[in-house]
C-alpha cells in the first residue's frame, strides 16, 4: 500500500488523543444513541472542554488556530468506527467558517466561542421540502422591516444537527424576485419567538444524527443577525458555492475511511467464516473480490489525500471536490454492497457493523448536492454547457 505522508507527527498526536475519546465518551454509547435517535448533549461539551471542536478556529475566538488536516482526523476516526451520530464535522467545518469567513467581528466573537466550547451546537439549514440540490429554487423568505429586521418565513428538513440546534445559518431570499442574487444568510437562534424544531426524522441509517425538520413563522431577525452585515446582504449563494467544496470534500474523506473499515472488517470475517470445509477467504471469489476493493479503495484514498492538500492550502476548486464527492460516495456504496455480500446472511444483521455501514452509506450520494448535480457541475468547467 501506498504510505500516507498527509500527516506529521503533530496529527497523529491529536489522533491519539481523539481515538482515546472517542472510545471513552463515543463507542460505549453510539448504539444506544441509535436507539434513542440522537447523541447525548453532554458529549458536545466534554468534547469542547478536550479541544475537539472547531480546532481550525483562531485562538482568539475559542478554537486552536490548526489546520483543516486536524478535522480530517476526526472525520476519519468517526467514519472508521461507524460513529455516524456525532455531528462534530458539520459544525466545526461548515457552520464555523461560515462564521468565520463571512461574519462581522461581532458575530465572530458571540458565536465562535461557544462553538468551540460545545456550549452551542450549530447547523445549517438549506434543504427544503422543494429545494433539495436546487438551492436556487427556495422558498423561504426574509423580508427587511422598516426597523431593518428580517422577518422570516418558511421550512427546512433534513437538517444535520437540527434537534440539537441552539445557533442555526438559514439560507433564505430576502428579494425573491432576484433569484440567486436575492438569497441571504441569516443566523437564527434557539428560542427566537416562531423558530420550532420539528419532528426528528427517521432514517434508513445515520439513526443517532438528529436529523430534523425546522420551521420558521414570523420569526422576528434581528439586523445584526444577518451574516457578515449589510455588505452580505444578496451575497448568500456566493458564500455558499466557496464553501461547498470543502463540505463535498469531507462527504469523500467519511466515504473512503468508512469503505476501508468495511473491507477491514471483512477480512477478519471470511479468515473467521468456515464454509464447505474451509473458510470463506479461501475461495478466489473472495480474495479477488477483495483485491479488487482494497485497489479501488487505495486509488480513492491518493486522490482524496490529494484533495486536503489543496484545500489546506486553499486550492481546491469545485469541480474536483465534486469529482471526489461522487466518485468516492459511489464507490463507498459500492464496497458496502460487496462486503454485506460477503458477510451472507450476518451481513443483513443490525448487530454487525458492515450492515449499518450499509445503511448510512447510501445518503453519502444524496447529501451536499446529489452525484448527478456534481457530474453537471463538473461537466460545465469542461465547457460542455446544459440548458
Amino acid at each position: 500500500m501506498i504510505e500516507r505522508t498527509l500527516f506529521n507527527s503533530d496529527h497523529q498526536a491529536f489522533a491519539d488523543a481523539f481515538q482515546r475519546f472517542v472510545d471513552k465518551e463515543i463507542a460505549p454509547f453510539h448504539e444506544a444513541w441509535e436507539e434513542q435517535g440522537y447523541v447525548d448533549r453532554d458529549v458536545w461539551r466534554k468534547a469542547g472542554a478536550n479541544g475537539f471542536l472547531c480546532p481550525s478556529m483562531p485562538e482568539a475566538y475559542g478554537g486552536a488556530g490548526a489546520d483543516r488536516l486536524y478535522s480530517v482526523v476526526q472525520m476519519e476516526a468517526l467514519a472508521r468506527g461507524g460513529f455516524s451520530g456525532i455531528g462534530f464535522g458539520l459544525h466545526s467545518e461548515i457552520v464555523a467558517p461560515y462564521i468565520l469567513h463571512y461574519g462581522t467581528e461581532a458575530q465572530k466573537r458571540k458565536y465562535l466561542p461557544l462553538l468551540a466550547s460545545g456550549e452551542m451546537v450549530g447547523a445549517i439549514a438549506m434543504s427544503e421540502p422543494v429545494a433539495g440540490s436546487d438551492l436556487q429554487g427556495i422558498k423561504t423568505t426574509a423580508l427587511v422591516q422598516p426597523d431593518g429586521s428580517y422577518r422570516l418565513n418558511g421550512s427546512k428538513t433534513f437538517i444535520t444537527n437540527g434537534w440539537h440546534a441552539d445557533l442555526v445559518i438559514v439560507v433564505a431570499k430576502t428579494d425573491p424576485a432576484a433569484g440567486a442574487k436575492g438569497t441571504t444568510l441569516l443566523l437564527v437562534e434557539r428560542g427566537m419567538p416562531g423558530f420550532e424544531t420539528g419532528k426528528r426524522l427517521k432514517k434508513l441509517g445515520l439513526k443517532a444524527q438528529d436529523t430534523s425538520e425546522l420551521f420558521f413563522n414570523d420569526v422576528v431577525v434581528p439586523a445584526e443577525n444577518l451574516l457578515g452585515g449589510p455588505d452580505f446582504l444578496g451575497r448568500g449563494f456566493v458564500c455558499l458555492m466557496e464553501q461547498l467544496p470543502w463540505e463535498r470534500l469531507q462527504i469523500a474523506i467519511g466515504a473512503v475511511a468508512a469503505a476501508q473499515a468495511a473491507i477491514d472488517w471483512t477480512v477478519q470475517y471470511v479468515k473467521d467464516r468456515k464454509a464447505f470445509g474451509t473458510t470463506v477467504a479461501a475461495f478466489q471469489n473472495t480474495r479477488y473480490t477483495l483485491a479488487e476493493l482494497q485497489t479501488e479503495v487505495q486509488v480513492a484514498r491518493v486522490f482524496v489525500d490529494k484533495c486536503c492538500e489543496l484545500v489546506n492550502e486553499n486550492r481546491l476548486d469545485s469541480a474536483t471536490a465534486s469529482m471526489a464527492k461522487y466518485w468516492c460516495s459511489d464507490l463507498q456504496c459500492k464496497v458496502m454492497d460487496e462486503c454485506v455480500q460477503l458477510h451472507g446472511g450476518y451481513g443483513f444483521m443490525w448487530e454487525y457493523p458492515i450492515t449499518r455501514a450499509y445503511a448510512d452509506a447510501r445518503v453519502q450520494r444524496i447529501y451536499g448536492g446529489t452525484n448527478e448535480i456534481m457530474k453537471e457541475l463538473i461537466s460545465r468547467q469542461m465547457g460542455l454547457g446544459g440548458r
